[in-house]
């Protein structure tokens, strides 16, 4: 078997458009929090990567990344988009296929974050930049929660500036939290704050341990782990779990790791008995050894019964499913409870556990793949995860390390055993590929190109 090896990876002379590509994968983080603006970002950043690659008519590719590197973020892509596309023939909502195709530009943007960490000054820039980031939004939500919600300055700092001061915010309050936790900067409207810092938390967690070893580890891990406990913890816990035990493994080892997730522990339990807004969510985990339907739904969300109209649609439509984000369509022929299914402006919420008329997503990958793509689908996304595993097992221990957060990321973003945001959504699927990318091609990096730079302007004789 062939091994993937770091001793060919050299810094090389890119061309200069390339060089911009770290800023431009950082923008796009930074503006998750306002939608509209991380999409135009995604949008130009594809367009830069199309003229670019036009104008150079593809010559410079071996500069921006390795054939591995082309070939492995061009297939995840595809494993994760062809599933949309086959599902479209069959969708409920015929404006399905334009929202496909319109997930192309996903693709160049891929190629152009790809070759943003293709070198170890850009690996450098995006890893750093983006644990940065992440971290400013979690000393942000640690403040809204130390000060009880009062305090909301990144996002009351947003609302401030859109649109132009006339008192508006960014976006219609469709979902209040109460006493569920806090939303930092993503507001109420958009409460994927847990989610979006577990998944981003390997990034902060190995430049705090690269910076500052086991001790810089240890407290970026009880600040993350705050941050996502004043968010609502929610589908956050699981997918942050399986960060702290990967990335403490590499820094702790086995024995010590355990003391150091003990520590967390304690200053964890210590939090929840004095935060009202965490411990909303063990009060209904609690619920589970109760036992029965009522009460598993109850721990679970109301995601039980989502799970039960996903398990319906792909009964109703195995091969290619009801269509990539049709999920909301057909919930209602679905829903294990659709005789209290509020239709009218008198009828009472269908339940207590959301705030919305109908269910949007399956709250959980395996169940949407499934239910919006079929087992077509399914078998598209298992063909990504074994070429994605592959090239992980093939590379040497140098190129693993390299990569170790971007594939952390990606792991606890598709970690099944826990909810997830839409992936067929434009925010969650953007973040699912930037990892991909960001995974690709630091694992794969270019492979040594000769710099003949001094020899052109030096020829011989």
């Amino acid at each position: 078997m062939n091994t993937i090896t770091a001793s060919a990876v050299i810094d090389t002379r890119q061309p200069a458009g390339w060089r911009w590509a770290p800023a431009w994968v950082l923008a796009y983080v930074a503006a998750w929090p306002v939608a509209p603006l991380s999409e135009a970002i995604l949008s130009l950043g594809a367009l830069t990567a199309l003229f670019l690659l036009l104008r150079a008519r593809f010559a410079s590719g071996q500069h921006l990344l390795g054939r591995g590197a082309w070939a492995l973020s061009t297939a995840l892509f595809f494993a994760y988009w062809l599933p949309q596309l086959f599902s479209a023939p069959d969708a409920l909502d015929p404006a399905t296929l334009g929202h496909t195709l319109a997930g192309l530009r996903c693709l160049p943007f891929m190629w152009l974050a790809a070759g943003a960490v293709a070198s170890e000054r850009g690996r450098h820039t995006v890893f750093a930049g983006i644990a940065l980031i992440v971290l400013v939004w979690a000393l942000d939500v640690l403040l809204q929660g130390a000060s009880a919600g009062r305090i909301n300055f990144l996002n009351g700092a947003l609302d401030a500036l859109y649109p132009g001061g006339q008192g508006q915010t960014r976006c219609e309050v469709w979902l209040l939290r109460g006493e569920d936790g806090f939303d930092g900067v993503f507001g109420s409207c958009n409460p994927v704050l847990g989610i979006v810092l577990a998944s981003c938390s390997p990034f902060v967690l190995f430049a705090a341990a690269q910076r500052f070893a086991r001790a810089g580890w240890l407290v970026a891990a009880v600040l993350m782990g705050m941050a996502i406990f004043f968010s609502g913890l929610g589908a956050a816990g699981v997918g942050y779990a399986l960060v702290l035990l990967c990335s403490g493994w590499q820094v702790w080892g086995g024995k010590r790791l355990l003391l150091a997730l003990a520590g967390c522990a304690v200053v964890m339990t210590a939090l929840v008995l004095s935060v009202p807004q965490v411990g909303v969510h063990f009060a209904r985990a609690a619920m589970l050894p109760q036992g029965g339907a009522t009460a598993a739904d109850a721990a679970l969300a109301g995601s039980g019964r989502i799970w039960g109209a996903a398990a319906c649609m792909v009964e109703n439509h195995p091969l290619n499913g009801v269509g990539a984000r049709n999920f909301r369509y057909a919930f209602a022929d679905c829903d294990p409870a659709r005789q209290i299914l509020c239709m009218g402006e008198n009828c009472p919420m269908p339940a207590e556990q959301w705030n919305e008329s109908t269910a949007l997503h399956a709250h959980q990958l395996i169940y949407e793949i499934l239910s919006e793509t079929g087992f077509l689908g399914l078998v598209l996304w298992l063909a990504g995860a074994v070429l994605a595993w592959r090239a992980w097992r093939v590379a040497d221990a140098a190129c693993r390390e390299r990569a170790r957060p971007a594939m952390l990321a990606l792991a606890a973003t598709v970690f099944p055993f826990n909810p997830h945001p839409a992936f067929h959504a434009p925010f969650w699927g953007g973040v699912f590929l930037l990892w991909a990318a960001l995974y690709a091609g630091s694992l794969l990096a270019r492979e040594a190109v000769p710099d003949t730079s001094d020899v052109d302007k030096n020829p011989p004789g």
